[in-house]
């Protein structure tokens, strides 16, 4: 996990990440602020080393005087060994209700200038003076810049005047396809039912920093904004990345040709609820994807972290999935013992263990019992087949107190496809209603062909917590309830048998002023 500082105000916001020449640069908004971009460098994607911040908010009078919002890293297609940064700009002489997006440059992905912008000289709109020299103007000009870049109102909402009195053009994503280069954007259709206006705005370059306003790259006639937009393309199909506020989970769209249609699958959800403005990186082994995870969506500006990434590839059918990032295996300090299991809770008859050479068996004829393995555990990966016979329920359990069961229980309906983690906790003596803690974490969903059939991977890595069903991430969050405890599997009514388990410990995240990783 990464964050902005602990036991500060400050939070982490949108992130973008890039890879070169062996080295991941994190470039992160930091809020409530949002005052300036930071940076942030890394080899492994687990421990991150902050460097000079990128770009910092403009002067008085300045375009982007306001706030900085999401940016995007790209090669500059122009001018090879050089980088550009597309970002967005508020200014306060409009109080922050127009979005807007500007450019800068950079030759070492360190140190980076911004872009020369044409901008109105806006003095007289100023309730204060400012002293300035007469060979050098209040603001920058350039007559022949392109930026910041605004909406066209042929195609888009451009003026407080519409729509929800605030303009949409945001999150910017630059997209090279031979000679052709898009910008693509939050933005909103100028036309039909308010709150469905929200599309993947465009804007071609037609040639260096020229830009011409095309209609909507995808308009879903559904929600309010598509945040944080991706493009990219894998085996000869064309996928679009999209955060949706109205349930905070990041979704996808493919097609065959830009121009065509953009389809869904029936499952287009990458990541479950909590994680959000997802954003793609691609390294020497594929696809990367990132993003932030709060566990507040009415919130999201405080507390967030950006989990460790995920590998984003593609199903024969077309599908997207995400995996597991193989970098957790450099993690692994040793393997712990799964052949034997005690009972959480006293047993009774009809619950018993059978431990074979390959598999174990759990059953429990009347009522849930859960399985522990010998060893308490902090960071662990642990990996399995499960096999359920009838109409029980089953599931995990993990950082356990063995006295007080308290910890964190993890549902598995292995019919249904539903993964459910919850913490179950108590609270202080005498506290009435309130001595039970239960709290839903997260929940998904998964396909699940071979019914009664599923292999897991769960891993907990300080405050993270992630599930793996046949390969596919299902759950991706963070909670720090529960640090340490015992392990296991549980079974209701049922008898379950596991194969392949394999129990590993994992290195324990830290944080130091030289590394922010944290648990």
């Amino acid at each position: 996990m990464y964050a902005e500082s602990l036991g500060s105000r400050k939070s982490l916001g949108d992130v973008d990440v890039l890879y070169h020449e062996g080295v991941y640069h994190l470039f992160h908004l930091v809020l409530p602020n949002h005052d300036f971009i930071a940076h942030a460098v890394s080899d492994d994607c687990f421990h991150w080393r902050r460097v000079e911040n990128a770009l910092f908010l403009g002067h008085p009078g300045a375009w982007d005087d306001s706030m900085l919002w999401t940016m995007h890293v790209s090669p500059h297609p122009f001018q090879a060994g050089r980088w550009r940064m597309f970002y967005t700009g508020l200014s306060r002489c409009d109080r922050g209700l127009k979005q807007r997006l500007g450019m800068a440059e950079s030759d070492d992905l360190f140190h980076w200038k911004k872009a020369p912008v044409h901008w109105t000289d806006r003095r007289s709109e100023l309730p204060y003076k400012l002293p300035t020299r007469k060979d050098q103007p209040l603001f920058d000009r350039d007559e022949a810049s392109c930026y910041p870049l605004a909406p066209d109102p042929s195609y888009y909402e451009s003026s407080i005047d519409e729509g929800r009195s605030w303009v949409s053009w945001r999150d910017p994503f630059y997209y090279r396809e031979g000679d052709s280069g898009f910008l693509l954007c939050a933005g909103r259709v100028n036309e039909g039912p308010i709150v469905r206006r929200g599309c993947v705005a465009v804007l071609e370059e037609t040639s260096e920093n020229h830009f011409v306003a095309r209609p909507a790259l995808h308009h879903p006639g559904l929600y309010d904004d598509v945040e944080v937009p991706n493009l990219f393309k894998i085996d000869n199909e064309y996928y679009l990345i999209g955060s949706i506020r109205e349930d905070a989970k990041i979704r996808y769209w493919h097609t065959e040709a830009i121009g065509e249609h953009w389809r869904s699958y029936h499952d287009n959800v990458l990541l479950a609820a909590g994680n959000y403005a997802g954003r793609i990186c691609k390294d020497d082994q594929g696809y990367l994807l990132w993003n932030f995870y709060t566990a507040n969506s009415d919130d999201r500006i405080t507390q967030n972290l950006m989990p460790p990434p995920k590998r984003l590839y593609r199903l024969p059918n077309g599908y997207l999935r995400v995996k597991t990032f193989e970098g957790f295996d450099n993690r692994v300090l040793h393997e712990l013992s799964t052949k034997r299991m005690c009972t959480l809770k006293k047993s009774r008859d009809g619950d018993f263990c059978l431990v074979g050479e390959e598999q174990l068996t759990l059953a429990s004829e009347s009522g849930f019992q859960a399985f522990l393995f010998d060893d308490d555990v902090d960071c662990f990966r642990l990996s399995a087949k499960l096999d359920i016979e009838g109409l029980g329920k089953c599931g995990l359990v993990f950082r356990v107190n063995r006295e007080t069961h308290d910890g964190y229980y993890l549902s598995l309906d292995l019919t249904k496809g539903v993964a459910q983690l919850r913490a179950w906790g108590t609270g202080p003596e005498e506290s009435g209603e309130s001595m039970m803690q239960f709290r839903s974490l997260q929940q998904a969903f998964w396909d699940n062909p071979d019914r009664g059939v599923a292999s897991f991977k769960l891993i907990a890595l300080g405050s993270y917590l992630e599930l793996s069903i046949d390969g596919r991430v299902i759950l991706s969050l963070a909670d720090q309830t529960f640090q340490r405890g015992a392990v296991g599997v549980y079974v209701e009514s049922t008898v379950l048998t596991i194969s392949n388990a394999k129990l590993e410990r994992l290195s324990t995240p830290t944080q130091s002023d030289e590394h922010l990783t944290v648990g």
